[in-house]
Formats: structure tokens, C-alpha cells, sequence
């Protein structure tokens, strides 16, 4: 799953199916209230079934967690865009309350050198080359019988000039598959990376945050905070959900957890869960994609882009940038780390990481720029209610295990 793609499969739970009521309604308990768990609840409890939401955290939504520290400008510290807007059920949602978006694009960017130039037109040639070679060696690998991984598909293609063709097809790797998919590039399958299906249309933001859509969904449910699930006892027809704070009985009981937590082990289950599910759990792997929000006196990067690129002096070191600038009129930058980077950030205080985001940016736009007044940065693979930010599928993993999860 890519950032993008997540939100895409989580939105056909939203979609408006026909809701036939039951003729024996359930006592139904579904754990976890995110997207995925209020989605389904939702629908459940339309259908007239009994139903009770546990979450472990005192707010809901998961990792769809819209900041509200800047009133001028609230932030979604977890997903943020609504990728393909044509025929997306979240947009059906978000027309239906009258949810403000604004629209990015991926073309509006800039990409820079370290220096803060714009790439000559030797090197912009150069990456556009070894971007159709990496393009079409992944092609040739997921014809291949056997499966490899992206980092090694990478490392077949002919770079040219070994210093800067290596560093210009680190850059590809990092903002192509790192980027995306949360993963490291020698974890990522070759052959089943991109399984997912996408939307049509363009890329918007939810001018209010994405907790709009939640707090729609969760209207009418009952929603208890602040249980943090421990067992989900099914030996007997009755099914018991002990939490931190007592248990819960229910004729069917639904999961809606992050991989990361049930990989976690925090959960446990009696019996034990069929092989097809424990072996997808253990085969699918756990992403990271950490955001740091750093806002400025003014802006001093191309206002006119919503994406600010940069080679980076180290692999993988603040490549991605979101730029608030044209999109919402602030001087607000949003720099990504990703896969193991993004791992290796959270042992850091937030003075130091912004400090190392500080260099990046100043090698790029001058020792001059201001240093920044405010900034908001997450860390989704220590939260133990995550455990990182979106699945992937891993060297060794297929769709079969996620069908079967």
C-alpha cells in the first residue's frame, strides 16, 4: 500500500452500498476506530445490528488525526489527501457534508539540487533516462518467475557516471518506492509492490482536516475510548473481549487494527488465529512515512509548486516537501522521511531533527533563511496504537496474503 493507495482501498468500506435490515440482529463488538472500524460500524449498525466500537486511544480516527495547534491551519498528522476524487466514495462523503478541499498536483513541482539550482538540462536528461531504465527493469522483474527486490532491480540498471548517476538513481528510489510505499527499497517486493488499484482524478486536501470525515461516519455510534483491546477469547459461540478497563460479549466480533499492532503481539487471540491470517501477518510488513510540518516568518522556496524536491547530500535525507504556500496561502513546509530513515528519526528530540532539516534547507536556499517559528512532527511507528504508517507488500508476501488477512 502506498500512502495514496491505502486510502483508496479503505474507500470502498465507505461506499453507499444497499442496506437491507437483518432479521436477527447481532450483538456485534469491532475493534478499532479508524477509517476502516467506523466504516464498517456504520454499516453494521444501519443494518440494525447492536454495535459497539473499542478504541484504545481518547480520540478517534486512528491514523486519521487532524491537528488543530495552528488555528489558522489544521493539519492532518496521519492521512491527508483524498487521491482520485472520480467515483471515490470518500468524496461522495465529503460533497455530501460539504467538505472544503483544495486541490494539489504532483506535476506542480520543483526539483533542486543540494545547492538549491534547478537541475541543468544534462542532468534532468540524465534522470529522465534512468527513470525509463528503473522503469522498465521493474517491468522485466515482474515477469521474471522469481521475485526480488526493488533495491536489486535498481542495482542492475547501468547509472553511467558512477558518482552522480549513483546519486541521481538513489534520488528515483527513495522518492519513487521509499516515498510511496513507506518500505525500505531491499524489502520491497518487485513483482507485487504496486498490486493495489487507484482512482481516477486528482488529489485534494480537506481544508478542515480529515477528521471530517470521521466524526461523520462516527455519528450515531457507540464509540468507548481509552479500551485498550488486550484478548478475543472465540473458543465458545459467545465471543468475550477483554480490555484494559473489563469485557465486552458479542455474537461477532470485527478487527480493524493496523498491521503493525497485530504483528505487535499486544493483542492476543483464543484460539489462535488460522494459519492463512498469522502467516499473511507475518509476511506483510509494517511501513513508516513520519511527517515534520515546520512553519516560517515568510517563504523563502518557489511559492508557485506544491512540491519541493531536493537531492539530498545524504540517501534518503529530507528528499520530499510539501509546500502550503500555494495551496493554502502559508509559510508552512512539510518535510517526509521514509522507511528506515523515517525509523531512525524517531530516537531524535524534535530540536535535533529540525536542526537536520534546517541544514537541508539552508544548503538549498541560502544560511540566510529564518529558522522556522513552530513545527509538528510525528512518530507512527512508536505509537503502540500504529505501529507504522500503512502496510506494504514485502519480499516474500503476495495479495493472496492480504485477501486472506
Amino acid at each position: 500500500m502506498t500512502r495514496r493507495k491505502l486510502l483508496q482501498a479503505l474507500a470502498h468500506l465507505v461506499a453507499p452500498l444497499p442496506i437491507a435490515p437483518v432479521d436477527k440482529p447481532k450483538k456485534i463488538v469491532v475493534v478499532g476506530a479508524g477509517l476502516a472500524g467506523l466504516a464498517a460500524a456504520k454499516r453494521l449498525s444501519n443494518q440494525g445490528h447492536q454495535v459497539t466500537v473499542l478504541e484504545a486511544r481518547d480520540r478517534i480516527g486512528g491514523r486519521i488525526w487532524t491537528s488543530k495547534k495552528w488555528p489558522d491551519l489544521p493539519l492532518d498528522l496521519g492521512a491527508t489527501w483524498i487521491h482520485g476524487v472520480t467515483k471515490n466514495p470518500i468524496t461522495e462523503i465529503a460533497d455530501q457534508i460539504g467538505a472544503k478541499r483544495i486541490r494539489t498536483s504532483y506535476d506542480s513541482a520543483v526539483l533542486l539540487n543540494s545547492n538549491g539550482k534547478e537541475l541543468s538540462e544534462l542532468d534532468a536528461q540524465l534522470l529522465q533516462t534512468l527513470r525509463m531504465r528503473l522503469s522498465q527493469a521493474v517491468r522485466k522483474a515482474q515477469r521474471a518467475e522469481e521475485d526480488v527486490s526493488l533495491l536489486s532491480v535498481a542495482r542492475s540498471v547501468a547509472v553511467g557516471p558512477r558518482d552522480h548517476g549513483e546519486a541521481l538513481m538513489e534520488f528515483l528510489v527513495n522518492s519513487e518506492f521509499e516515498q510511496e510505499y513507506g518500505g525500505a527499497a531491499d524489502s520491497l517486493s518487485a513483482h507485487y509492490f504496486d498490486s493495489a488499484k487507484e482512482f481516477d482524478g486528482s488529489d485534494v486536501l480537506v481544508a478542515d482536516g480529515f477528521e471530517v470525515i470521521v466524526k461523520h461516519l462516527a455519528k450515531g455510534l457507540d464509540v468507548r475510548l481509552k479500551q485498550v483491546v488486550q484478548e478475543i477469547d472465540f473458543s465458545d459461540e459467545e465471543i468475550v473481549v477483554t480490555t484494559s478497563k473489563g469485557t465486552f460479549e458479542a455474537d461477532q466480533v470485527l478487527v480493524a487494527l493496523p498491521l503493525g499492532v497485530l504483528q505487535s503481539g499486544r493483542v492476543t487471540f483464543n484460539p489462535e488465529l488460522p494459519k492463512p491470517k498469522s502467516r499473511a501477518i507475518r509476511r506483510l510488513k509494517m511501513g513508516v512515512l513520519n511527517k515534520c510540518y515546520l512553519r516560517f516568518p515568510r517563504v523563502f522556496w518557489p511559492a508557485d509548486v506544491d512540491w519541493v524536491e531536493i537531492l539530498p547530500a545524504k540517501a534518503g535525507h529530507w528528499v520530499e516537501w510539501v509546500s502550503f504556500a500555494k495551496a493554502a496561502k502559508k509559510p508552512v513546509l512539510l518535510g517526509f522521511n521514509a522507511a528506515q530513515r523515517g525509523r531512525e528519526i524517531e530516537s531524535l528530540s524534535d530540536k535535533v531533527l529540525v536542526d537536520d532539516a534546517m541544514k537541508t534547507l539552508r544548503s538549498a536556499f541560502g544560511q540566510d533563511i529564518p529558522d522556522p517559528t513552530d513545527w509538528q512532527i510525528t512518530r507512527w511507528a512508536r505509537d503502540p496504537y500504529a505501529r507504522g504508517s500503512y502496510s506494504y507488500n514485502a519480499l516474500g508476501a503476495t495479495p493472496k496474503d492480504r485477501e486472506a488477512l
